[in-house]
Parts: structure tokens; C-alpha cells; sequence
């Protein structure tokens, strides 16, 4: 069968960190020029020292 792959460097514009303290809200963003409403973000943190961690689709 043949495949076909598509490879597509992101050019993301975001925040590269945010911090705060327990007990208060932050907002975070992430703009793309060819997001469209059908497509996903996903989120996750990575503190210090330790592997990255999903936080919501």
C-alpha cells in the first residue's frame, strides 16, 4: 500500500512560560496561523526536573 506522510513544522506563537502560585488563576494562549475550529490543542506542563504532563485537549 502506498502512504502518504505529511510533515509540518509548527510555527506556534505562545507564551514559552508562565508561573504561579496555588489558589490563583492564570490564562494561557496559543495562536497558529492555519489552526482551524475543527483542530486540537493540547496541553501540558513540565515542571522542573520531570517529564511533561497532559493538562486538557
Amino acid at each position: 500500500f502506498p502512504v502518504a506522510v505529511a510533515v509540518i513544522r509548527a510555527q506556534v506563537q505562545q507564551e514559552p512560560s508562565l508561573e504561579t502560585t496555588e489558589g490563583t488563576s492564570i490564562n494561557i494562549s496559543c495562536s497558529h496561523p492555519k489552526i482551524q475550529s475543527t483542530d486540537y490543542i493540547h496541553w501540558y506542563r513540565q515542571l522542573r526536573g520531570r517529564g511533561p504532563e497532559f493538562l486538557a485537549l
